[in-house]
């Protein structure tokens, strides 16, 4: 079985989601309600050893739902 990896892209952007959920009360079950998703792919996306992750309708969603734009999501500079 091939070793899951989310690159570093993935895990900058998973990590701020999830700092806006926790900096905001809402619960994985909350936002996935929010984004029309299951609260198990909520936590299978915050798991490194899974590989699901937002795509791009996610991070358009999220910027509505925190009331932010889709590029507070991602980094100032490549993370290279």
């Amino acid at each position: 079985m091939q070793e899951v990896k989310k690159t570093d892209l993935d895990l900058y952007i998973i990590n701020k989601v999830k700092e806006l959920r926790l900096k905001n009360n809402v619960s994985q079950a909350v936002l996935a309600i929010k984004l029309d998703v299951s609260d198990a792919f909520i936590g299978q996306i915050e798991n490194p050893k899974h590989r699901a992750k937002y795509n791009i309708t996610h991070i358009n969603k999220l910027a509505q739902i925190f009331s932010c734009s889709p590029k507070d999501f991602l980094p100032d500079n490549p993370i290279i």
